[in-house]
């Protein structure tokens, strides 16, 4: 049999991750382990495209993880792993990170092309809950900010639109608020 008939038949002729039946295929979860079916899994032609291409990934879309990451198949945890953590800036994926639990050679399969680590030299921002920030995020104040300088009071519960991250310091990141920039400690914000 070959190893898309059997994925068909393992996954009931549905993407193993988001559940669609139309336009699927299988890929190969990388390193390689073996050549045979166990190293596969049966995805959709929109699950394909966004793993093949993580700019374009929609955070909506990978909600199905929610229920693809519990599967009995080591491949498509190895890939809901590598997925939530791609999509970690979002907030709710480290929610299910939290709960997700691998065998200890399946976690290994799964850090093994580096997917879910951060390089020790670069600057990872994060919020008060250690949600991950991205230039371009919409933050909230979570404390009633003196502005240095001014008379300013930057307050509680004020969003903050299209942040800038500073890349060197982890804590800092800029933002308007009232019409003036200002730097912002990351530990008094929160995602939106």
């Amino acid at each position: 049999m070959s190893i898309l008939k059997s994925l068909e038949s393992r996954s009931n002729t549905s993407c193993e991750l988001c559940s669609s039946t139309e336009n699927l295929t299988a890929i190969q979860i990388e390193p390689k382990q073996s050549d045979d079916v166990n190293d596969h899994i049966l995805v959709c032609e929109t699950c394909k495209d966004q793993i093949e291409n993580p700019d374009s990934m929609n955070a909506n879309h990978w909600r199905c993880l929610n229920d693809s990451m519990w599967s009995e198949v080591p491949a498509v945890q190895v890939m809901a792993w590598r997925l939530l953590h791609r999509l970690r800036g979002e907030g709710w994926p480290q929610d299910l990170l939290d709960m997700l639990y691998l065998e200890e050679e399946t976690l290994e399969w799964a850090k093994a092309t580096g997917e879910g680590e951060y390089p020790n030299d670069k600057v990872v921002h994060k919020d008060s809950n250690g949600i991950v920030l991205q230039n371009g995020d919409s933050v909230v104040l979570i404390k009633d900010l003196k502005v240095k300088g001014t008379s300013f009071v930057a307050k509680r519960g004020t969003a903050v639109r299209r942040i800038s991250l500073d890349h060197e310091n982890a804590e800092y990141i800029e933002g308007k608020v009232e019409g003036q920039q200002i730097v912002i400690i990351t530990k008094y914000v929160k995602k939106i």
